[in-house]
């Protein structure tokens, strides 16, 4: 059975707490992972970049010169992309759709890989609780101090420990999320990931089911 070091909020170890391998221990597979954050990110993603075709530019339907005679190409109307100042035939436009889905034993899979790696690496970080008595930045901010964090770091919170994360929204580099909603995309964009004993808790009981 995979294991942990548990802390307290000091930074202090208390023991070495039992995980379990269907969440912390599976196999790397690197094309799950890259598949379903590229999903995730394009979900996400929204179009900007618009450009207008030939039925939308200003200007008149009027025919610009005569049918022959002028020694140019034959033009219908001046909105023609070949024209200048037409409108454009194959550009960008702001209907484009980015979405896709993913099968969500997919994204589950994929989430224990992420858990996995962290722990792997060293840089998933367990704590007995995260609970303040003061709910202030500067209290949080001597814990992140306190569990020597560096780089970014997401900080998972369970149910009832939710109110917590008004004092770690302000800080650089620190991320929020509930432990339910823990998705690869903010597992592979943060260093570290911070989890309380009840975090690990839920985890292992919805990856169990």
């Amino acid at each position: 059975m995979a294991t942990i070091a548990l802390h307290n909020l000091e930074g202090k170890k208390l023991e070495d707490l039992n995980i379990s391998d269907a969440v912390f221990a599976v196999k790397s597979n690197d094309e799950l992972l890259h598949q379903v954050f590229m999903v995730i990110a394009g979900n996400q993603r929204f179009s900007i970049a618009n450009t207008k075709d030939k039925s939308e530019v200003a200007g008149t339907g009027k025919k610009p010169f005569k049918q022959k005679g002028t020694g140019s190409a034959r033009q219908g109307q001046k909105r023609n992309p070949v024209m200048k100042g037409g409108g454009i035939a194959f550009g960008p436009t702001s209907d484009r759709n980015f979405k896709r889905d993913v099968n969500k034993k997919m994204k589950q899979k994929a989430v224990r890989i992420a858990l996995s790696e962290k722990l792997r690496s060293g840089t998933l970080i367990a704590v007995d609780a995260l609970e303040l008595k003061d709910a202030k930045t500067k209290a949080f901010a001597q814990v992140i101090k306190n569990l020597k964090l560096t780089g970014k770091t997401l900080v998972s919170f369970a149910d009832g420990e939710k109110k917590l994360s008004i004092a770690s929204r302000n800080l650089p580099k620190i991320a929020n999320i509930e432990t339910k909603d823990l998705n690869v995309y903010d597992l592979l964009n943060n260093k570290n990931v911070l989890l309380s004993k009840a975090s690990i808790a839920f985890l292992e009981e919805k990856f169990s089911k």
